[in-house]
């Protein structure tokens, strides 16, 4: 049996773990620092979010708080934005930039933005391929079946498609999430607007880092397939 998991494999995710710990702490303090950060126009998240909604004309989207620390999101199932406790009841610069960021999915959902119906569509199968790569891989190094290796690695890469269609759906609610509050007037100045580009760009390395992740994780396993082949 060839083990799934070795020197190697540490050496491929290396560069990964890093990153990840080092994205874990720029997002955490980006977020500290500008949630302790007063906006001007002295509006929760929760009144932000009700805000922006009647200005980008969003009528069918409804907002409710959740528990949870940095929960927010968008079902676009249900349209309803879910704000955490922290972004619906802190009247900060960093809940305004998260209220934002959640309607920017809102909207790309009310005008069929064509990564995120994208995105939508493959998760099923990503979450089936998630699952089948795993036992395929392991099944095939056991039994040392490259063929059935190689179609687990198939699967295994849909880990990888959703990453990657993950980051423009990102970045563009990030760039709308800008307009939004430009336009509104929410913020106020250049030190509020400094503040939500932290905490968006924030936001945004952590989707880097997991495509970066997926990638170097399918990496490991096709050395660990072809490499026993040579």
């Amino acid at each position: 049996m060839y083990p799934l998991f070795n020197l190697n494999y540490l050496i491929f995710m290396l560069p990964a773990f890093i990153l990840m710990i080092a994205t874990q702490w720029y997002v955490k303090a980006a977020y500290q620092r500008w949630s302790r950060v007063a906006s001007r126009g002295q509006m929760t998240g929760l009144q932000a979010a009700q805000r922006l909604i009647q200005s980008a004309a969003l009528y069918n989207v409804r907002v409710e708080e959740i528990p949870g620390h940095m929960t927010d999101h968008y079902d676009p199932r249900s349209k309803t934005l879910r704000l955490s406790q922290g972004t619906a009841r802190t009247p900060s610069v960093a809940a305004l930039a998260i209220a934002a960021h959640e309607l920017g999915h809102a909207i790309q959902d009310q005008e069929g933005y064509l990564p995120l119906k994208f995105r939508a569509a493959i998760v099923p199968a990503v979450n089936i391929g998630s699952y089948l790569g795993w036992f395929f891989i392991f099944v095939g190094l056991f039994f040392n079946a490259t063929n059935l290796a190689v179609l687990g690695l198939v699967f295994f890469s849909g880990g990888v498609v959703f990453a990657l269609a993950t980051l423009p759906v990102e970045l563009n609610a990030s760039a709308r999430a800008r307009t939004l509050l430009a336009n509104s007037g929410l913020i106020w100045g250049n030190e509020e607007e400094k503040g939500v580009n932290a905490v968006l760009n924030a936001a945004a390395l952590t989707y880097v880092a997991a495509l970066v992740t997926a990638i170097l994780q399918l990496l490991y396993y096709a050395n660990l397939i072809f490499g026993r082949r040579r």
